[in-house]
């Protein structure tokens, strides 16, 4: 008779080493299993390492697993005020950093080590005969550029979004031309008002999104144009009805999270920002020096210099093709997840802690 599980002998893989997967990994050393942790990154928390400069809405007392703060607490570590706002650099500083140092955790560290498919060892997707006894397994780009598998007993998936941005594309695809400017798009929210301020600095930049994301840019763009002659902002976003596009204001369970939209709107009410309704991207092609980006609707907005596409994130689902797994159709979330976080139900307010 085939066993019902792979050996619990194998160690639990945890995919990342952000802030989620040390604290996964901290729940696993705490209950007595062995982690292994898989990092693309030459460091624990490198995707935060790039947006380092932003400064969260959300305090020390939100950001913290209480069984991360527990193995840090008895090696002497002390929490951060727990009102404060911290930056992503300071976030990683102060607590994962000195996570990813825990002589209970770096042992099961795999840095440099990018995991590139997860699958039950043999098997592919269709074949179910022995598959809940198959152990699952890892195939893992190492430093030097080799591949090497390991065997697992379960996996974690906690890689993030961040290297999986979405398309400026209005229809969840590259826009025409998209991918000839890359050298003029960032995705993300770049460090406007440190290393990247000469990108900007007296140039025409257009904003799309209509996230927290795409405000803290405008407000960093905003605060250079008050001390950098020339700079210009223009901000699309796809809907045509407001709505609550700037937020619940001072309504907002989360102070700080309120006020970037209620920073932002002044700023388009005071014409400050040039602010374009119901533009869904279709196309971006160079004109002379600049740029022009066309909406479905044939609008155009010309003379741009620098785009930045703060239009979200998404799984990538390339690394567990070969699982079976259960996922919402439209927000490839966890179906039980979906309804809570739907974007189309929910702004960033509504949503109830999970």
């Amino acid at each position: 008779m085939l066993p019902l599980n792979p050996p619990p002998s194998l160690p639990v893989a945890v995919v990342g080493a952000g802030p989620v997967g040390l604290a996964a990994a901290a729940h696993l050393v705490a209950k007595g299993d062995t982690p292994l942790v898989f990092e693309a990154g030459g460091t624990a928390g490198a995707s935060v390492r790039e947006w380092a400069h932003v400064r969260l809405f959300s305090p020390w007392k939100y950001l913290t697993d209480p069984m991360a703060r527990g193995l840090l607490e008895a090696s002497g570590w002390k929490c951060p005020d727990p009102e404060l706002l911290p930056t992503g650099g300071e976030f990683l500083d102060h607590f994962v950093d000195p996570l990813a140092r825990l002589p209970s955790i770096r042992p099961h560290l795999r840095l440099g080590h990018r995991v590139l498919a997860v699958t039950r060892r043999g098997m592919d997707k269709v074949q179910t005969a022995g598959r809940d006894a198959a152990p699952f397994e890892l195939v893992v780009r190492e430093p030097g550029g080799g591949m090497k598998r390991f065997l697992a007993r379960a996996v974690i998936d906690a890689s993030g979004t961040w290297r999986s941005p979405n398309p400026v594309g209005a229809g969840g695809v590259p826009a025409a031309g998209e991918a000839d400017h890359q050298s003029r798009i960032i995705y993300g929210i770049p460090d406007i008002l440190g290393g990247e301020r000469d990108r900007y600095a007296g140039r025409r930049t257009l904003v799309v999104g209509s996230g927290h994301s795409a405000f803290h840019a405008l407000l960093d763009l905003a605060g250079l144009a008050a001390g950098a002659r020339g700079t210009e902002i223009v901000w699309a976003v796809r809907r045509s009805e407001l709505g609550l596009l700037f937020g619940g204001g001072p309504k907002d369970a989360l102070a700080a999270r309120g006020a970037l939209g209620t920073r932002l709107q002044r700023l388009v009410t005071a014409k400050q920002i040039e602010f374009v309704t119901g533009f869904r991207v279709a196309r971006i092609e160079a004109v002379g020096e600049g740029l022009a980006v066309e909406g479905v609707d044939g609008r155009r907005l010309e003379g741009l210099d620098q785009l930045i596409a703060a239009t979200g994130f998404r799984p990538d689902l390339e690394l567990t093709r070969e699982l079976r797994l259960e996922l919402d159709p439209w927000l490839e979330a966890p179906k039980a997840l979906a309804p809570s976080i739907d974007p189309n139900l929910h702004s960033c307010g509504t949503v109830y802690p999970h």
